[in-house]
């Protein structure tokens, strides 16, 4: 029933005649011919390779300090980018920071997508009050400012990892609600909507078997901005003390170092050249699905 089944299509020219190419393997091809989108997946891929890889690169507690405090980077051959004022390794901090800057941003836009996509899949397809009464929801949520109803609900529980990607992902998913009211609304009067209508599908079987499946491109693409914006409030957070200190992050670092900004600036200017690096990736990334999965662009 659904639109997506796999449609082949006969090429010409270098291939042989009458030779049927699947629209996945299109895709697969489009992802890599897309050069926005390989540029950020292999800037993420190695961000997450460092993520995933941090304790074997540095065994040590990257918390103990190891080395004389406030070494330049190039200063000592052992602390490659240098340490901190309590004489830490930067390089491990770095690395170790990658957890929890990664892990925040997909745990908050996970959240935030699993609420807004329920809430803007029956606001679309029900409509009529049902609609109304979730959009001054949605508005609502959208009328405060997102930072600061994030500070409010971090100061009212503890700062840890899993309270901050759920403050986030509780402030962001207004966005990804009226994106997917947008596409149920322009799909729910489709023809093979009518078709499941008719056949006697329930309306829960045709939003998750039907309709979503279709309106998952925009939101896909809305996905890695949403990690992006959920690392950059992680980052502003974690600067004005409210983390845990337990846990390295890279917010954590620049606040950690502004203190010494004059006499050391790489202390915060390091931390702040990775998250500009994994939000450009995230954001080459969504520049490059939005191109491939954009069906006015497909190839």
């Amino acid at each position: 029933m659904s639109v997506q089944a796999e449609q082949p299509i006969v090429v010409t020219g270098a291939a042989a005649p009458g030779r049927a190419i699947p629209r996945r393997r299109r895709r697969l091809r489009a992802f890599l011919r897309n050069p926005t989108f390989v540029a950020g997946a292999l800037i993420l891929t190695a961000l997450v390779l460092l993520a995933l890889t941090a304790g074997l690169l540095f065994p040590a507690d990257p918390q103990d300090m190891v080395g004389t405090p406030l070494l330049w980077p190039g200063q000592d051959a052992e602390f490659p980018l240098g340490t901190d004022s309590l004489g830490r390794d930067v390089l491990a901090r770095l690395v170790y920071g990658t957890r929890a800057s990664l892990l925040v941003g997909v745990a908050a836009a996970a959240i935030g997508l699993a609420i807004g996509m329920v809430v803007g899949a029956f606001a679309g397809f029900l409509g009529g009050r049902v609609d109304a009464a979730l959009m001054r929801l949605v508005e609502l949520f959208q009328t405060t400012p997102t930072f600061i109803l994030v500070i409010v609900i971090v100061s009212i529980t503890e700062p840890t990892i899993p309270t901050i990607a759920m403050a986030i992902g509780l402030a962001s998913w207004p966005t990804v609600a009226r994106l997917v009211r947008a596409q149920f609304r322009s799909l729910r009067e489709t023809d093979f909507v009518m078709a499941a209508r008719s056949l006697g599908y329930s309306p829960l079987r045709i939003i998750v078997q039907e309709i979503l499946p279709n309106a998952l491109p925009p939101v896909i693409v809305a996905a890695s901005v949403m990690i992006a914006n959920a690392i950059l409030t992680e980052a502003g957070l974690s600067f004005l003390n409210m983390r845990d200190p337990n846990v390295i992050s890279w917010g954590g670092m620049i606040g950690d170092g502004r203190d010494q900004l004059r006499t050391a600036w790489f202390l915060t200017a390091l931390p702040g050249a990775a998250i500009a690096m994994a939000v450009l990736s995230l954001n080459l990334v969504g520049d490059g699905l939005n191109e491939i999965l954009n069906p006015r662009t497909e190839p």
